[in-house]
């Protein structure tokens, strides 16, 4: 393997026509599924669509991103507590998984999954598009895929041959997320440091003056990840979570 496969992959949302075989995509199912997983229980399912009538009902679940209609393929990353549930109940075991501690480690489970598959389909050439937008209209893509209780979405990937490479939107240093021994916390002078190569990107400058800021920063709390959209979407995504049969704690 090359060893800038790593630092020099890509975001890729534009896609040729070119079609994803059946037994590419059970190959990719496959080498994914052997990610690490919690007590090798496996609390994950994909589901795939390629129809195009099926993607064009998924796309305002996803704001329309161009790249739900554009790929070949739309996976969506569920943890899936119902399979093994099922299988507890057939085989004279009593489940105990319809609580916190379980969604999250089903979350853990599928994350971790979505992420080899995304690995994998990349080093054979395909490129990938994981969307932010699946917890935010959860229902509406459990009621367009038929998900049962106890089967939530989690992450969203489209996926494709690649019509270009995609564009590097840079890191912050390993200095940032790498704390040694002991967490090091940052005063305002280190935090500034550490976010200045980001700040200083042409497409950052632009992105401030598109939305008429003054620091990039104030892009993702103003405009991108505010604070009453996070608390809506927090609302939605935790009531489906419950309402799938997890319960969630009390405060």
């Amino acid at each position: 393997m090359n060893e800038n496969f790593f630092i020099g992959r890509r975001t890729v949302r534009a896609y040729e026509s070119r079609h994803i075989s059946d037994d590419l995509m059970e190959k990719l199912v496959e080498e994914a599924s052997h990610a690490p997983t919690t007590g090798n229980m496996q609390l994950y399912s994909v589901v795939a669509t390629r129809s195009e009538e099926m993607k064009k009902r998924l796309a305002p679940c996803h704001f329309n991103q161009p790249s739900v209609e554009g790929c070949d393929v739309v996976l969506t990353f569920c943890a899936d507590f119902n399979r093994f549930i099922k299988w507890c109940e057939a085989s004279g075991a009593k489940p105990g998984y319809d609580n916190f501690q379980s969604f999250m480690t089903a979350v853990l489970d599928t994350v971790i999954f979505a992420q080899q598959f995304c690995t994998a389909a990349e080093m054979k050439g395909l490129g990938c598009c994981y969307l932010g937008t699946t917890t935010y209209n959860a229902p509406q893509i459990a009621e367009i895929l038929e998900l049962p209780e106890f089967v939530v979405p989690v992450t969203t990937l489209t996926l494709g041959y690649p019509k270009s490479k995609g564009a590097d939107c840079g890191r912050l240093p390993v200095g940032a997320v790498l704390h040694k021994e002991c967490y090091s916390d940052y005063d305002e002078s280190a935090v500034k440091n550490l976010y200045a190569e980001k700040e200083a990107r042409e497409d950052s400058r632009k992105f401030v003056a598109e939305n008429g800021k003054s620091s990039l920063a104030q892009v993702f709390t103003d405009v991108r990840y505010t604070r009453e959209a996070n608390e809506h979407f927090s609302k939605v995504y935790y009531d489906f979570i419950e309402s799938r049969g997890f319960g969630m704690p009390l405060k």
